[in-house]
């Protein structure tokens, strides 16, 4: 073979990266030592990975087709290396979740599989649906958990377990004494919803698109807590993940606003890149995730520690 796995490597960081010099330094490496590794890697088979644009590096034709393999192999590499080392072949795991599976699932998932597997490194990044598909699509995540739809050609979706959103108010509101409201009564509402780009948003604005009266959004929010406390505040009501809010309806502290006319329903799904490589650590936390949730109908029946 006339190419080396570092070269490879430097190849897949400054596809990430878009950027010599960002992935010459996330490697370890001076910008020389990068920026020689890819120019031998094209001057070998004479053929361009990248195009210049300006000063950042955009992937050609060749590049895109190469990534996806060039990322299994190493993968591949990474699980050989833990085995030749005496351990169980467990490398790094690199994940991305949601706002709602982040916050109350993804934390106390990683902690279990890390008990099983110490010597595996896991990172998270939890950030919305937008930006978690974008990350698996560019190969910057091995494995997504997420609650908004997906369609991307390159991706694979698996259902993982059901969940609902719920309307919700303060004990306080007009709404809470009698815990359920029309359509109509809740576009006379202040509402305060999750941004655009979310699942949750999505998810909402698909139970309300046939209801032709605009909303009053008096705030979008990035973070579940946040839209908890501004409601808790009297500042309007919201629409979350009933899982979100089951301590908070348990102490009293909000109170759920049932909506017969609204279908609020949704899947939590795991996602990865149709060419991914499926390495042992991606297959063995899809099932340990499966297993942890057996049995739940709902995400908000799923077993869970008290969240004082």
């Amino acid at each position: 073979m006339r190419f080396s796995l570092r070269q490879i490597q430097v190849f897949v960081a400054i596809a990430r990266q878009e950027s010599v010099s960002r992935a010459a330094e996330s490697l370890a490496l001076s910008q020389s030592a990068a920026s020689t590794s890819l120019a031998e890697l094209e001057r070998h088979y004479d053929s361009p990975l990248f195009d210049r644009i300006g000063k950042r590096l955009a992937l050609s034709a060749l590049g895109a087709q190469l990534l996806p393999k060039a990322v299994a192999l190493l993968d591949r590499a990474e699980e050989i290396e833990q085995l030749l080392q005496g351990k169980s072949g467990f490398g790094s795991l690199q994940l991305g979740a949601t706002l709602t599976i982040g916050n109350y699932l993804a934390t106390l998932l990683i902690g279990r599989f890390m008990q099983a597997h110490p010597e595996c490194r896991v990172r998270l990044h939890v950030q919305n649906t937008s930006h978690v598909v974008q990350g698996v699509a560019q190969h910057g995540l091995d494995l997504g958990l997420i609650e908004g739809d997906c369609q991307h050609p390159d991706i694979e979706v698996q259902p993982w377990v059901e969940d609902e959103l719920v309307v919700f108010c303060a004990p306080q509101h007009p709404l809470a004494e009698r815990r359920s409201a029309s359509l109509d009564e809740l576009v006379r509402e202040a509402w305060i919803l999750r941004e655009q780009g979310s699942g949750t948003r999505l998810t909402f604005d698909q139970g309300m698109r046939h209801h032709a009266t605009p909303l009053n959004i008096r705030l979008e929010l990035e973070h579940t807590e946040a839209i908890k406390r501004a409601v808790e505040s009297g500042l309007g009501i919201g629409c979350i993940s009933r899982l979100a809010l089951r301590d908070a309806f348990r102490r009293g502290s909000l109170v759920a606003v049932e909506t017969p006319e609204l279908d609020l329903r949704r899947q939590f799904s795991f996602i990865w890149h149709k060419q991914k490589y499926q390495s042992s650590a991606m297959r063995e936390f899809v099932e340990l995730c499966r297993r942890f949730t057996a049995g739940a109908p709902r995400s908000d029946q799923i077993v869970l520690p008290d969240i004082p």
